[in-house]
């Protein structure tokens, strides 16, 4: 597949303590929604960070939307105004009323519509009981509902790219479908020109609208691709004790029961499994995931109780 990069990135480098984060290559492709996956402290935040330019003491170079660098992104405006953020931690102060976050999007962006975030306001049920409440501060709102907020503000913008950190966390079930929706609506409506990157530690309530991923474990990215791509690299095998211990040398990574086993392994291996009797059967993405994370990470999966 042809493609462009929205993003691309060569030796980003951050050290916190004895965490570090070493990505010597980075690829967000233009076009398409890329997750970015992987476990409570793998490196997804501080990597949005660099990307985002909330951390500027990082080392590497950056470049956005094929021209654009590090620089440019903090000097420019009309690159800013190109990029929608979303952070995990919260991007608007608790102090802020509804109409002072209407008010400050105003003036800081002239790609932002009150119109349309007034109606997101209301779709997304930030006031279930109808009407919109000006005078509510952030503070005063629940969790899920500071992220509605956030993201009825960034999709009232005008933006081709769409960065957001765990923006399903705090979410219920039904409303990180309808960010799913959400998603895929915007990257439509660009016909190949709008990129939305979003991070994740649970892919599976996203992965019908995750097209690329991008696999994080212990500061490193450990796998990525398109995720049809992924799923022919992939292949998931079932058995029984017997059939497990014949072809355990291939299995990337197996899960075992009284009732048999189950297990990642990679296609190229079949080959060298034939005639062992295990079923196989297309990986889901989040087993996928979950496999390459266990296989690089440092974590005891295993742990004595």
């Amino acid at each position: 597949m042809e493609y462009t990069n929205v993003i691309e990135g060569k030796g980003i480098n951050k050290r916190y303590g004895k965490f570090v984060l070493d990505i010597p290559s980075l690829e967000v492709p233009k076009g398409f929604a890329t997750a970015l996956i992987g476990e409570n402290g793998a490196g997804k935040s501080t990597l949005m960070d660099i990307l985002t330019g909330i951390l500027l003491d990082a080392k590497g170079d950056l470049k956005y939307f094929g021209e654009y660098s590090a620089k440019d992104r903090e000097n420019s405006y009309d690159v800013k105004n190109r990029i929608g953020y979303v952070g995990s931690k919260g991007y608007y102060f608790p102090q802020w009323t509804i109409r002072e976050i209407n008010d400050i999007n105003k003036v800081l962006f002239d790609n932002y519509s009150e119109e349309k975030f007034m109606r997101l306001l209301n779709e997304l049920s930030v006031f279930p009981n109808g009407g919109i409440d000006l005078k509510k501060k952030n503070s005063q709102l629940s969790d899920g509902n500071q992220m509605k907020t956030m993201l009825a503000g960034v999709f009232a913008r005008n933006t081709d790219m769409l960065i957001l950190d765990e923006p399903a966390s705090p979410l219920d079930p039904l409303m990180r479908d309808v960010l799913c929706q959400m998603i895929r609506s915007y990257v439509c409506e660009g016909n190949g020109d709008k990129s939305v990157l979003f991070s994740t530690h649970n892919i599976a309530d996203m992965e019908n609208v995750t097209d690329y991923a991008i696999i994080i474990e212990n500061g490193s990215i450990v796998e990525s691709g398109f995720v049809e791509d992924l799923k022919e690299k992939y292949i998931l095998v079932r058995g029984d004790a017997a059939q497990q211990e014949a072809i355990s040398q291939h299995l990337y990574t197996v899960t075992a029961s009284q009732f048999g086993f189950s297990g990642i392994m990679l296609s190229d291996d079949l080959d060298s499994i034939a005639g062992t009797g295990v079923v196989t059967e297309q990986a889901t993405l989040s087993q996928i995931c979950v496999a390459v994370m266990r296989h690089n990470t440092k974590l005891d999966y295993c742990p004595v109780i």
